[in-house]
């Protein structure tokens, strides 16, 4: 079980992230999506930058790098490593984390793409069966990431470890999906 106090820090954390990754693409403005998407993505290009020149790439960027530092704190607490094991764990959590981006971006462009489609209106079949192959895709994409992390992990960490680090990505993407769940409209 994540410790209570870090509970806190995870949720609120994940809650932001989870409303940056959905909220501003079903905005009316399609701009305001397209910029969003961008900040998310990672990308720190100044063409993401609000009209008024105030840098919100650079300051969504910098939010990113919080929620991955706060997201490692949360791991760091509830793993209990001992020295050793935290010297050779955090390289190939940090690869995990990599990775896990890549399968992020792609989530962030299936829902951009279905805000841009829902904000036109009713979804088309068509769309509809595109975004949908795509959103499966990308879990499978992830569970086979999980998978081959698995023998990675153990061969720096005991098993339990192993089980108690999965668990506790496990409880980060649920909460992540679940307040992605309640932002996203259901397809008209």
């Amino acid at each position: 079980m994540i410790k209570n106090h870090t509970r806190h820090l995870l949720g609120s954390t994940l809650f932001v992230l989870a409303t940056l990754l959905a909220m501003p693409a079903f905005a009316a403005d399609n701009a305001v999506a397209g910029s969003a998407d961008n900040a998310v993505a990672g990308s720190a290009d100044k063409s993401a930058a609000s009209s008024d020149g105030s840098g919100s790439a650079d300051k969504m960027e910098i939010l990113r790098q919080k929620l991955i530092a706060d997201k490692k704190l949360v791991v760091a607490d509830n793993m209990n490593l001992t020295d050793s094991e935290a010297k050779a764990f955090w390289p190939v959590y940090d690869a995990y984390q990599q990775d896990l981006y890549k399968i992020n971006l792609r989530m962030a462009k299936v829902i951009n793409e279905y805000a841009l489609a829902y904000n036109k209106g009713a979804v088309l079949n068509d769309t509809a069966k595109k975004l949908l192959d795509e959103s499966i895709s990308i879990e499978l994409a992830e569970a086979k990431l999980k998978q081959s992390y698995v023998p990675k992990l153990s061969k720096v960490l005991p098993a339990a470890k192993v089980a108690r680090y999965i668990q506790i990505e496990n409880k980060i993407r649920a909460i992540i999906r679940y307040e992605l769940a309640g932002s996203i409209p259901l397809v008209d």
